[in-house]
């Protein structure tokens, strides 16, 4: 009992001082509690302050923000020194809150995204722009939406700059790179931080889950095929963050969900059967929703 004691001591004496210092690193297993990917050796663990970000400056400002009507996350990004800000799935009821938030903090909101075309909710993009001047939206070519910048494959979406790892005296851009993953619609796309720590997978993997392939172009071969090979390719370390969770979690590695995930760790023919049969009840806000997100969510709002 003792020796378990010591060890959360040690652990949460460890864990204060790399929110304070913003480091990362991998550390012996003795120091934290010993948990562990079962590709890690049995002597490191990894610790990643992701925390600090929110409150000490270290890197990207990042925020997780939650709409409970729909469970939608709204993700905020910022770079601390240029104060330029990506927004990702804005809603429309909570379009006054991100905007109080990026005013209180003092950032300017560049780009409001999207990562797919919503079936549950509406955006908020279109009263984001109506608001704030010099705003853009953007969203996937392939969604059948407008939006100011439309994403393919590849693209980045930039916001500020940072100092390089490997040369200090040196800055580059700070992007979220675009990966087309789609499957749930035919427009989803998942968006990587440049150094691949974090991946915005909209509907396209959820925690332990994915979203349904039912209606709007869905395909569960497609989404299987997205996930494996534009998701699960990313090292095991990148958090996962959803565009919904219904569960209360709020976040997931690729490696978790690799091991984890009930659906996608099937065969791709097991998968199909099982998104074939999921039986699930139409989008209470299907018939209002798509037809505003088509056009910037300002259909009739």
């Amino acid at each position: 009992m003792c020796s378990v004691v010591n060890r959360l001591k040690a652990a949460l004496a460890y864990t204060l001082w790399l929110q304070t210092t913003g480091y990362s690193r991998k550390v012996p297993a003795h120091i934290g509690l010993g948990l562990r990917t079962s590709k890690q050796p049995l002597e490191t663990v990894i610790i990643r302050p992701y925390c600090s970000r929110m409150e000490l400056g270290k890197g990207p400002f990042f925020r997780q923000l939650f709409e409970s009507v729909s469970s939608t996350y709204t993700y905020l990004l910022a770079d601390t020194e240029s104060r330029e800000a990506v927004l990702i799935d804005p809603v429309l009821e909570t379009v006054g809150r991100d905007l109080k938030l990026v005013e209180e903090l003092g950032f300017n909101l560049k780009v409001a995204v999207n990562t797919h075309c919503h079936a549950d909710h509406i955006t908020g993009t279109g009263q984001l722009k109506n608001r704030l001047f010099g705003m853009k939206s953007a969203i996937s070519k392939h969604s059948g939406a407008s939006a100011d910048i439309m994403l393919s494959e590849g693209d980045k979406i930039s916001f500020g700059k940072h100092v390089r790892t490997d040369l200090p005296t040196a800055k580059e851009n700070t992007y979220l790179t675009v990966r087309e993953t789609p499957g749930h619609t035919d427009g989803c796309v998942t968006l990587v931080t440049g150094d691949q720590s974090m991946a915005f997978t909209g509907d396209t993997l959820l925690i332990r889950g994915c979203g349904r392939t039912d209606f709007q172009q869905g395909c569960s071969r497609r989404l299987y095929e997205s996930v494996h090979r534009k998701i699960f390719t990313l090292p095991p370390q990148c958090l996962v963050f959803p565009a919904h969770d219904y569960k209360g979690q709020t976040a997931s590695t690729v490696g978790e969900e690799r091991r984890f995930n009930p659906r996608l760790t099937k065969t791709v023919e097991e998968f199909v059967d099982i998104m074939t049969n999921l039986n699930l009840p139409k989008p209470a806000k299907i018939d209002i929703a798509v037809p505003a997100n088509l056009v910037c969510g300002l259909h009739e709002v």
